[in-house]
């Protein structure tokens, strides 16, 4: 079994001393996708530098399969595989400093989309088409909602499930693409990580 935990380490590890230059996503498990014996994992977040200081990596413990990047750079992401155990994650950084929440959100998916469409094994992907501003409001409103069952400031990994399982349920006759992503903002907003105002103003 993968080690997700271990994962989230070595990222942070590798973007530390620069988290604090820009306002930062810490999206450590975007996505797990079993393939025989092999996961694929996404793990991004977004800090400043560029494109190769972004995605430093140990290579003691990771492998470089390969990479890209979007909106000229704005987006970026590399395919890495985990030396211990052969697991595949995909690593991406987003600098969405200064955009606006939705316009952040599809920055988002263009580097998700191009990331899973390189990826060197399969994915797991969300149904539907991209979600619109609406739908991506009503999807954050849902995941605060199913938040209120926790303290203030519970911890982001603490309240995933609980979360997840809302909003699929809210969305379950119209999916759309994003509904993972608004849990997440809504769950890092309200452990404290992030602020209120990267959520959808209707959902603050």
């Amino acid at each position: 079994m993968i080690n997700l935990d271990a994962i989230g380490s070595d990222l942070m590890a590798a973007y530390a001393g620069r988290l604090e230059r820009r306002r930062r996503r810490r999206r450590l498990v975007r996505n797990v996708a079993i393939v025989g014996s092999v996961a694929a994992v996404f793990v991004s977040a977004a800090v400043a530098g560029t494109f190769g200081s972004d995605l430093q990596l140990d290579p003691m413990k990771w492998t470089i399969l390969g990479g890209g990047s979007t909106d000229g750079g704005r987006g970026a992401y590399v395919h890495a595989k985990r030396t211990v155990d052969g697991s595949h994650s995909t690593f991406m950084v987003e600098h969405d400093a200064g955009l606006a929440p939705y316009e952040a959100f599809l920055l988002h998916e263009r580097t998700r989309a191009a990331a899973e469409a390189t990826s060197p094994v399969r994915v797991q992907t969300e149904s539907g088409a991209v979600c619109m501003p609406e739908a991506l409001t009503r999807a954050e409103t849902v995941a605060l909602g199913a938040l209120s069952a926790f303290p203030a400031g519970t911890a982001a990994s603490a309240t995933r499930q609980t979360v997840d399982r809302a909003v699929v349920a809210a969305f379950r006759d119209a999916p759309c693409r994003g509904l993972e992503y608004a849990g997440e903002q809504a769950r890092f907003v309200y452990a404290g990580i992030e602020p209120r105002s990267l959520l959808m103003p209707g959902a603050r």
